[in-house]
C-alpha cells in the first residue's frame, strides 16, 4: 500500500486514444443515473400510489391483485427483473414485437432500466403509501363518507392528502434508493455512472482505481444528499400543524 502511486489529478487527463477526458466520462454516467432514477421515479411514485390505495379498498378481489403484484415485485431481485426485461421478454413476445424490442426500439438498455427500475420500486412505493393510509384513524373515512363523499372522493381528499404526509420520510429512503439502485443498469448496459467507472478503472486507468472511485462515491453522496434535503424541506411545507406525522416528535 505504502507503494501506490497516488494520482487525484486523474480525472483531469486526457483519455488516451479518445481525446476524451476522465471528467467528461463521469459527467456523462451521472447524466444518465440521474435520467434513469428520476424517470422510474415517476413511475414508481404513481404507480406504487395507485397499488397501494387499491390495496386498502373494501373489494377483496381488487386488494388481493394489488397484493399480488407487491408480493411479485417486491421478491424478485432487481437485477433479475432487468435480465428478464431485457433478454427474456422480447423472445416470448410475438416475433414482430420481439424483433422491434431487439432491433428498432429506440434507447432499449436506457427504457428497460426505467421501466424495471420504476416498477420494481413501485412496489416498494405502494407498502408506504398503504401503510400510511391504515394509520390514519378510521374516523377520517367515515366523516368523508358522513359527509356525502364517495369512497373515491373520500380517498382523494380525505385520506390520502394526509396518509402522503405520513409516509413523506420513508419515501425520502426510497427516492435516494432509486438513485444507487440505478447503478444495476449496468448490468444490461446503460452507460452511469458506476459502469463508466468501471470503464476508466477496468480499461483505461487501471493504476487508479482509489482515486476513480472515491471520486465517484463522493458523488452518490452528494446525490443522496440532495435527495434528503429536497425531501425534508417538502415534509416541512405539508406537515400538518398539530398532526404527529412520520419523522415528527
Amino acid at each position: 500500500m505504502g507503494q501506490y502511486q497516488w494520482n487525484w489529478g486523474i480525472i483531469l487527463e486526457e483519455v488516451y486514444g479518445t481525446g476524451e477526458y476522465y471528467y467528461q466520462w463521469l459527467i456523462t454516467g451521472l447524466g444518465w443515473t440521474v435520467a434513469t432514477a428520476l424517470s422510474a421515479w415517476v413511475i414508481a411514485l404513481i404507480l406504487g400510489s395507485l397499488i397501494g390505495t387499491v390495496r386498502t379498498m373494501p373489494n377483496k378481489w381488487l386488494a388481493g391483485l394489488a397484493t399480488a403484484y407487491v408480493e411479485l415485485f417486491r421478491n424478485i431481485p432487481l437485477i433479475v427483473q432487468l435480465f428478464l426485461w431485457f433478454f427474456v421478454l422480447p423472445e416470448v413476445l410475438p416475433e414482430q414485437m420481439g424483433t422491434w424490442m431487439k432491433q428498432d426500439m429506440p434507447m432499449p438498455e436506457f427504457i428497460t432500466a426505467v421501466i424495471g427500475l420504476g416498477l420494481f420500486t413501485s412496489a416498494r412505493v405502494a407498502e408506504q403509501v398503504r401503510t400510511g393510509i391504515m394509520a390514519l384513524p378510521r374516523g377520517q373515512r367515515y366523516a368523508g363518507q358522513a359527509l356525502g363523499f364517495t369512497l373515491g372522493q373520500t380517498y382523494r381528499y380525505v385520506l390520502l392528502p394526509m396518509a402522503f404526509r405520513i409516509v413523506i420520510p420513508p419515501l425520502t429512503s426510497e427516492f435516494m434508493n432509486v438513485f444507487k439502485n440505478s447503478a444495476v443498469a449496468l448490468a444490461i448496459g446503460v452507460t452511469e455512472l458506476t459502469f463508466q467507472m468501471r470503464q476508466i478503472t477496468g480499461e483505461y486507468a487501471p493504476g487508479n482505481p482509489i482515486e476513480v472511485m472515491t471520486m465517484v462515491s463522493v458523488i452518490y453522496l452528494i446525490m443522496a444528499f440532495s435527495v434528503n434535503r429536497l425531501m425534508a424541506f417538502i415534509e416541512r411545507r405539508t406537515q400538518v400543524p398539530g398532526y404527529i406525522s412520520g419523522g415528527s416528535k
